[in-house]
């Protein structure tokens, strides 16, 4: 499943699921819009976990959560808890990201 977010509230998201993968990203970042699909395409080969898309200028509270500041930004969160990020646009780096927490 995948979610794009409309407010900022990720927190919310990632408390009531078990894992929960990020990508952060801007409307102006040419990589983010390189690995959109390639994220969705996970999504869809994926139903162990929640795929948020948010955009990291927007929404600040969320952004924090990750400590991101590079874009685009994959991060990972399990039972409420940070677990890691990357900053890519290699879809390989991406994949173990998403594997490693599933």
């Amino acid at each position: 499943m995948i979610k794009e977010l409309n407010e900022d509230n990720l927190q919310s998201i990632i408390a009531d699921n078990e894992t929960v993968i990020v990508q952060y990203s801007a409307g102006w970042c040419g990589n983010c819009r390189i690995m959109k699909p390639k994220f969705k395409k996970l999504a869809s080969e994926q139903d162990a976990a929640v795929f948020v898309v948010a955009d990291a200028e927007k929404f600040p509270e969320s952004r924090k959560l990750a400590n991101v500041d590079n874009l685009p930004t994959f991060a990972t969160f399990k039972k409420g808890e940070f677990k890691g990020q990357v900053q890519t646009n290699k879809f390989d780096v991406l994949k173990e990201l998403v594997e490693d927490v599933i």
